[in-house]
């Protein structure tokens, strides 16, 4: 019996329930999936995490498997959007926490990181006030902590002096502060 053929037999008995086929492939691609997430995150804890989380989206996303590539492929990918939604995560806190007194970290914390849910509001809440803010502002903001371009390549893509995109940020992020800061 050929890769994808044995392939197919194991997804069709996950899908039916076989705990056993399931295990089988949780234990012939977990070490290999784990290494690859604890190479891009460096976190162990967090690798651990992600690689449970990925195996869960395995498992919900199996009835859309059309077998167009192989089940490694497909669990590497499920890893590649998971880690990649780790960064932005961590890019977001980054962005809204290093610019907010102590203080307000702290009761955000308790508020808004321990509830994914909660995690999905302070998302929008972001956005919501990165619109809410004049057309420049949104710009720079979405470019140097959203999309992670250095401050010298805003300004050439802007066509600005380093020195104004310097200040157009520094503004731009005193701006976002003070209204996040009114919508406590």
């Amino acid at each position: 019996m050929d890769t994808s053929q044995e392939e197919k037999e194991l997804l069709k008995k996950i899908i039916q329930r076989d705990e056993k086929a399931l295990f089988y492939v949780y234990k012939k691609y977990q070490p290999s999936i784990f290494n690859f997430v604890k190479s891009q995150i460096n976190n162990y804890q967090l690798a651990e995490e992600l690689t449970q989380d990925i195996f869960m989206d395995f498992i919900e996303a199996l009835r859309d498997f059309r077998f167009q590539s192989s089940l490694k492929t497909f669990l590497f990918s499920i890893a590649r959007h998971k880690i990649v939604d780790q960064i932005r995560k961590k890019k977001i806190k980054n962005i809204l926490f290093s610019k907010l007194p102590s203080y307000i970290v702290e009761s955000l914390k308790v508020v808004f990181i321990d509830e994914e849910i909660d995690k999905k509001e302070l998302r929008k809440k972001i956005f919501k006030i990165l619109e809410s803010l004049p057309n420049d502002y949104q710009v720079i903001l979405r470019l140097k902590y959203i999309e992670g371009i250095n401050v010298s390549e805003i300004a050439e893509k802007l066509k600005m002096k380093f020195k104004a995109t310097e200040s157009l940020l520094f503004r731009a992020r005193k701006s976002f502060t003070k209204v996040f800061n009114k919508e406590l």
